[in-house]
């Protein structure tokens, strides 16, 4: 008897923004596996396909009847015009979305203030905020006029905890934050339901785009402890989405055992190799 009850998920539809690596790619894979309709939405038409195709496997796997539709998007968030248009762009049958995961958004850089980039700020800001912000409008809207809907938005530690080296990512994770709590309030007579998720050390993409493609700089981040994967975090993601109608899991901070803040975490010594 599995405890994880997913049966609610049943023949949903759910979009999710950055499906093509990482937290997005192993979110869209357990939701179809839990037999979900997933539309995949990202920058990387190549990275996305093979996702899709994932996706499929796993709902094969399942042996479930219901759902198994997917469809990608190649389609970058920060770009409004494009997310205007962005309904158009789904098949008749998926265009009734149910579950809304935002999880597209990076982070560049370790420079302090002063020395940022004009480029990276805008950058993330445009899509860890601003994009995040126009895709949820585009389907709150929808969910209204349905009287029904989760949105899901992928937070951090860092909306929770500044650190140095960090000012503008944790200013758009803070914002997300922000965002995302008030969007909850503005819809509490409705039943719509909002989650935030927030992880905190996870190992992916992402630390690698924040040391500009230096694998060895990226890989410390994590040295001497077990950090999070992004399977831990598609199974919080769809754990919320299946709860009963009327639960809503407003938060959920996720961390590795070692860690306890942004930054506080334990590291096990290195092992003296000459001994």
């Amino acid at each position: 008897m599995s405890v994880f009850n997913a049966s609610r998920l049943l023949g949903k539809t759910v979009l999710v923004t950055g499906a093509s690596s990482g937290i997005g790619a192993a979110t869209a894979v357990l939701f179809a596996k839990g037999g979900a309709n997933v539309i995949l939405l990202a920058r990387r038409a190549d990275a996305l396909q093979k996702v899709q195709e994932e996706c499929r496997v796993a709902h094969r796997a399942s042996g479930l009847n219901q759902g198994g539709k997917f469809h990608s998007v190649q389609l970058d968030v920060s770009d409004k015009t494009q997310v205007a248009s962005l309904l158009d762009k789904f098949p008749n049958d998926l265009r009734q979305v149910d579950i809304l995961v935002n999880n597209a958004g990076y982070v560049l850089g370790v420079e302090h203030v002063g020395d940022i980039a004009d480029a990276d700020i805008e950058g993330m800001f445009a899509t860890n905020v601003l994009g995040l912000i126009s895709v949820t409008q585009l389907f709150v809207r929808e969910f209204k006029k349905r009287q029904a809907g989760h949105v899901i938005n992928l937070g951090s530690i860092a909306g929770i905890e500044p650190y140095a080296g960090g000012s503008i990512y944790t200013a758009t994770k803070h914002a997300v934050h922000a965002f995302t709590a008030s969007l909850m309030r503005e819809v509490v007579n409705t039943p719509i339901r909002v989650t935030e998720i927030q992880p905190g050390m996870v190992e992916t993409e992402f630390s690698v785009i924040r040391f500009r493609g230096d694998n060895s700089a990226a890989k410390k981040v994590y040295e001497g402890l077990e950090p999070l994967t992004a399977v831990d975090i598609a199974e919080e993601i769809v754990w919320a989405a299946a709860r009963p109608p009327h639960v809503n899991i407003a938060e959920l901070l996720v961390f590795p055992v070692n860690q306890a803040s942004a930054t506080i975490n334990y590291r096990a010594p290195k092992k003296d190799s000459s001994l």
